[in-house]
């Protein structure tokens, strides 16, 4: 028990966290993530095989040498793995994979030849009497040292390059990781004897499950969300819509998101918590509507230029509203961001918008996006003051605004996808 108290120590906090996950996520019936379902299944035996090997290498005299091989064989595996997945889901949850499967196979590659390294040097493997225990080292030892130097300093890298579109809280947060990761690397190899890998994949179970993956959060999020989608609601029906426009000018906008997610010009750009953001402020791009009189908002026929006015008032206050009512509840980014889609997707790429007429890149990416996403939805379903457009005429205003209402090379991405535009839009009529 002396060699192994640590270990067992890990292993009843992960067992406590695996059994109140399971318990809340089934209570909650939130979904799971299958790469933290992953290191959970493999994390525990990592710890096990650490208190195993604790065990037999100090009792070598006793303990058969194919069990000892054999532990020590499967620790380093079991390690090598977590340190994979953990980096599959670092990755994950800051930037995204375009292709999940493929990025996941891509991210694994090292993580696979690292295995046959392990494998293939296991008879390197050599014990050492330290001063209160034995412990191991060689070949298989190093090959995990730099495992998990590569891994998690790829995702130290990612940090410092995106750093200005992660979410504030999910970068310390992760940073926290590799750093406890680093100190306890730099301890096991100062201090070789000291046997405490363990607490790496017990510590990264730990900060996931508080930090990203604890169902009260992701339920807490998804009422969030629904709080998001009932303003919205409102204020289409205070406009005498039918709700079909929420969902359509999201669709519009998660769809140039996707397309742009691809593209080169904004891989950069493009992570997870950005492309959820846009996604979530984009039914609340009309929220001012709620300040805008009802004559004004449901007048059928063309608005005067007093009328105009007072209706162009609803972007800038969209913003107001927006900081105000949810400044105490989603993070600073998704704030900013709706904001931001709210106040600016009226302005035009040429300067001749409102309210503040911004050109170019000066108007926000996301706000940008979804003009394009307001103003073809705007024109291809009926009003009470019009009919709908035809579809081919809606297109060409969208490609006839290029480089003066719209950026050209998102307008480009848009009319690019036509044919999955038509799609959504059938998808989300309107409700009569």
């Amino acid at each position: 028990m002396q060699y192994f108290r640590l270990q067992f120590g890990c292993l009843l906090i992960m067992l406590y966290i695996i059994t109140v996950y399971v318990k809340d996520t089934l209570k909650s019936k939130t979904s799971c993530n299958k790469l933290f379902d992953a290191f959970m299944y493999v994390a525990p035996w990592a710890v096990v095989f650490d208190g195993v090997t604790a065990w037999t290498v100090n009792n070598l005299d006793t303990v058969p040498a194919w069990l000892n091989s054999g532990a020590h064989l499967l620790f380093f595996m079991l390690m090598d793995v977590c340190i994979v997945i953990t980096a599959l889901y670092f990755y994950s949850q800051l930037v995204e994979f375009k292709n999940k499967t493929k990025g996941i196979v891509t991210m694994s590659v090292p993580g696979l030849i690292s295995l046959i390294l392990i494998i293939a040097g296991f008879k390197s493997l050599y014990y050492i009497q330290g001063e209160t225990t034995w412990y191991s080292y060689g070949f298989p030892v190093f090959v995990c040292y730099i495992t998990l130097i590569l891994y998690y300093g790829a995702i130290l890298f990612l940090l410092v390059v995106r750093k200005r579109f992660i979410a504030r809280d999910k970068m310390m947060t992760t940073l926290t990781f590799i750093l406890v990761a680093g100190l306890v690397l730099l301890v096991q190899m100062v201090l070789p004897e000291a046997l405490v890998s363990a607490v790496i994949p017990t510590f990264l179970m730990l900060g996931i499950y508080l930090g990203f993956e604890n169902p009260a959060t992701q339920k807490l999020k998804i009422q969030h969300n629904n709080m998001v989608a009932g303003f919205a609601t409102m204020v289409e029906s205070k406009d005498d819509n039918t709700g079909g426009h929420i969902k359509r000018t999201r669709a519009y906008v998660d769809l140039m998101v996707d397309k742009m997610r691809r593209d080169k010009r904004y891989s950069s750009i493009f992570n997870r918590d950005y492309m959820e953001d846009i996604s979530n402020a984009a039914p609340l791009h009309d929220i001012g509507k709620i300040a805008t009189p009802d004559s004004i908002l449901q007048k059928p026929g063309k608005l005067t230029d007093e009328e105009f006015d007072i209706m162009k008032q609803h972007s800038a206050q969209g913003g107001e509203i927006i900081l105000e009512t949810f400044k105490n509840v989603y993070t600073p980014e998704f704030r900013k961001i709706a904001y931001e889609v709210a106040r600016y997707h009226h302005e035009k790429f040429n300067g001749r918008g409102y309210p503040e007429g911004l050109k170019g890149d000066a108007i926000p990416l996301h706000a940008r996006i979804m003009a394009i996403a307001d103003v073809f939805d705007a024109i291809s379903q009926k009003r009470c003051y019009r009919e709908a457009m035809p579809i081919e005429e809606c297109f060409a205003i969208i490609e006839k605004g290029i480089g003066t209402d719209f950026d050209p090379d998102i307008a480009q991405i848009f009319l690019d996808a036509k044919d999955e535009v038509i799609m959504l839009m059938n998808t989300h009529p309107d409700e009569i």
